[in-house]
C-alpha cells in the first residue's frame, strides 16, 4: 500500500492540492485539484473538501504558503488568512505538516523539472553547484534562490518582491514618479505582478502615453475582476485599438527582465535563473517580442558574464507542488 505525501500551493487567488508518492516522486501529482479561496474560510475547509474520498495513508503534508512563514505558522499577505502546521497535524492526523514560502516550494522543485518543463531563452553555460536564483509573478512577486552544499541544492525564499523597484527608462521613471504619491515606497511588486497590472495600465492612461478606446473600457467595466486577463488578452492578440495593452504588457516585460538581470547579479546565479510563476508562460510571445532577454542582459560592463548564465522559464504548472512535496519527504 502506498504511503501518500500530500502537497499544497496556496496563493492569494486559489489552492492547488495533490498527492505525491512517498517513494516515487517523479511519478508526479495524483488526484490534483485546485479551490478558489474566496469561496473557503480557510485552508482547514479546503483540506477536508479535498480528503473526501481520498486515500487516507497520508503520512506527512508541506505547503507553500505565499507570506513569510514563522515558527511554521503563517499570516498571509494578500488573504485574510491565518495557517499554523501544528493545527493541522492536530486535525489531520499527520505526523508532521510543514509551511514553506511558495517560492521556497517552487525553487525546491527546480533540481527535480525536466526539459519538457522548460523553455530555455538563453542555455548559457552553468557552472556546476553554481547559486540558482528563481523569480515568479503571479498575483505578487515572489523571489527566492538555491545553494549547493553536502550534495545537494538547498532552496531559500525571500521577500525581495517588496524591495524597491529601480527604473530602467524613462518611461519607468515617469511611472515611478506618477506612483509615488499614491504608493509612497513603490515595491517591485507594485510594477511586476498580478497587482501591479492596474497601476502600470493606470499610468498610461492617466499620463496620456496612451489612450483608452471606449470599446475597451465598456470591455474592462463589464468584466469587473478580471481586468488583467483582457489586458493580456489584447495585448497579445494585438488587437487593434489595443496600444495601451500592449504598451502596459510591454512595460511589464521590460520590468521583469531588468529585475531578473539584477537578481542574477545579486546572486551570482551562474547556475541559472529560472522564470515561474502565473503570468510568464501565459505570455511566452510577448517576453520574445518585448525584448525580456535585452532587458536581463543590459547591464553596462556585465553583459557577457551575463550571457553565460542559463535563463530558463518553468512552463510545468505543478512545479510548486512537486517542490512542496519534495520538501516533507527530505525533512523526514
Amino acid at each position: 500500500m502506498s504511503t501518500y505525501i500530500l502537497a499544497g500551493d496556496l496563493g492569494a487567488t486559489k489552492t492547488n492540492i495533490a498527492l505525491f508518492d512517498a517513494d516515487d516522486l517523479q511519478r508526479g501529482p495524483q488526484f490534483a485539484e485546485s479551490y478558489l479561496n474566496a469561496e473557503h474560510d480557510g485552508l482547514h475547509a479546503i483540506v477536508r473538501k479535498y480528503l473526501a474520498g481520498k486515500p487516507s495513508a497520508i503520512s506527512t503534508a508541506c505547503f507553500g504558503v505565499a507570506g513569510p512563514v514563522i515558527e511554521n505558522h503563517v499570516r498571509m499577505i494578500n488573504l485574510d488568512w491565518e495557517v499554523d502546521g501544528a493545527e493541522l497535524c492536530a486535525e489531520f492526523g499527520w505526523q508532521s505538516a510543514w509551511l514553506i514560502n511558495d517560492l521556497k516550494a517552487l525553487a525546491n522543485a527546480v533540481p527535480f523539472l525536466q526539459p519538457a518543463d522548460l523553455h530555455t531563452f538563453q542555455a548559457g553555460v552553468p557552472e556546476p553547484g553554481g547559486s540558482i536564483a528563481v523569480i515568479a509573478p503571479g498575483t505578487g512577486l515572489g523571489i527566492g534562490y538555491l545553494t549547493w552544499a553536502g550534495g545537494r541544492y538547498t532552496a531559500y525564499a525571500t521577500e525581495g518582491g517588496h524591495a524597491s523597484f529601480a527604473p530602467e527608462t524613462d518611461l519607468q521613471t515617469e511611472l515611478l514618479q506618477w506612483l509615488r504619491p499614491q504608493l509612497g515606497q513603490i515595491a517591485i511588486e507594485h510594477v511586476c505582478a498580478g497587482v501591479g497590472f492596474p497601476n502600470l495600465y493606470g499610468f498610461l492612461k492617466a499620463s496620456g502615453h496612451a489612450s483608452e478606446p471606449q470599446w475597451l473600457a465598456d470591455e474592462l467595466a463589464a468584466e469587473g475582476d478580471d481586468n488583467n486577463a483582457i489586458i493580456v488578452k489584447h495585448a497579445l492578440a494585438q488587437t487593434p485599438g489595443s496600444e495601451i495593452c500592449q504598451m502596459a504588457l510591454q512595460l511589464f516585460v521590460e520590468i521583469l527582465g531588468a529585475t531578473s538581470g539584477n537578481l542574477a547579479l545579486s546572486m551570482g546565479a551562474t547556475g541559472g535563473v529560472y522564470v515561474g510563476g502565473g503570468i510568464p508562460p501565459r505570455i511566452v510571445p510577448a517576453l520574445e517580442r518585448y525584448g525580456f532577454m535585452k532587458f536581463f542582459l543590459g547591464k553596462k560592463g556585465y553583459e557577457d558574464y551575463l550571457a553565460r548564465f542559463p535563463v530558463q522559464l518553468i512552463l510545468q504548472p505543478t512545479a510548486a507542488l512537486l517542490g512542496a512535496a519534495a520538501y516533507a519527504k527530505q525533512a523526514g
